[in-house]
């Protein structure tokens, strides 16, 4: 995946605060066993604290660090977003956002931008306090996409992924699948504390899944403000295969499989591996939001 060089980041879009103290402490939720299990559940993806049950805590704030270039400085061209990591999540979060404008704009969605907060360790959200064990999630209390940047590292390291940097924009884009959700009001469908394969909370993530596919598939022809042409000028077979590569990383029956050595599809709140390639790729290939419908 490629940016164009020339093009002008929206850092306004990006809220970082890593290295930041945080008042008000952290969630109650340590290592060990029950760390594991947060990271587990959390890092499927779209689990937000609220769901979690997470509460506040003491001060276990994060040392705050003047060495982190925030991405306000660092982070001003697509040729940044080749070579950095956070500046690619600025640009990818562009995109995002630019194709659901778009939709917006043509009577698809009405869509409204949501900020995405990177930080590290711990956050304060309207959702309650998480850790960075929750992994990436949307809260809807602040219509807020929450990432720190260490759940990439986890998802090659304990979840097999091969990584790169598309799978990052995978994560990025199911994350404002939900805040699409969101404002379509079809998110609330996952919070009736059901789980299963055929559960809502299921098929709420897999139109998540789907609706980051729609955007792939229109990445590379959603022009950027700045310079009038696409933002990301390249996306191959190889970075799609990453995508859906992270996306079965991520698969309820893959987890289960690696952390308790059993599948049971009755708790399952995601989907499984081959749910989850199955409806990227259906929203990859057809890019029609309209087609991403799993709840039929």
């Amino acid at each position: 995946m490629q940016f164009d060089d020339n093009a002008r980041l929206d850092t306004s879009e990006v809220q970082d605060v890593r290295g930041s103290r945080i008042p008000g402490g952290g969630a109650t939720i340590g290592g060990g066993i029950v760390g594991l299990v947060v990271l587990v559940v959390g890092l499927v993806l779209g689990i937000g604290p609220d769901q979690l049950g997470l509460s506040s805590g003491g001060d276990q704030s994060a040392p705050a660090s003047s060495s982190l270039a925030r991405v306000e400085q660092a982070c001003r061209t697509g040729q940044d977003a080749n070579t950095k990591d956070d500046c690619r999540i600025v640009a990818v979060v562009n995109s995002v956002q630019d194709y659901w404008t778009q939709e917006s704009a043509r009577g698809q969605v009405a869509y409204t931008k949501a900020s995405t907060v990177l930080f590290s360790r711990q956050v304060n959200t309207a959702c309650g306090n998480a850790t960075s064990e929750v992994g990436p999630f949307y809260c809807p209390g602040d219509q807020t996409v929450y990432l720190d940047l260490g759940f990439f590292d986890e998802l090659r390291t304990k979840f097999g992924a091969t990584g790169g940097p598309f799978a990052q924009a995978y994560v990025v884009a199911h994350e404002y699948g939900h805040h699409v959700q969101d404002l379509q009001g079809t998110l609330g469908r996952s919070q009736n504390g059901l789980t299963g394969a055929d559960s809502a909370s299921v098929k709420t993530e897999l139109q998540a899944d789907c609706y980051a596919g729609v955007w792939a598939h229109h990445a590379t022809t959603v022009k950027d403000e700045s310079t009038g042409r696409p933002l990301i000028t390249s996306l191959t077979d190889a970075d799609v295969k990453d995508g859906l590569d992270a996306a079965a990383a991520v698969g309820d029956d893959r987890i289960q499989e690696e952390f308790q050595g059993r599948v049971t599809p009755d708790t399952w709140t995601h989907g499984s591996s081959e749910q989850r390639q199955q409806w990227f790729g259906v929203g990859y290939r057809t890019g029609d939001m309209a087609r991403c419908d799993t709840f039929r």
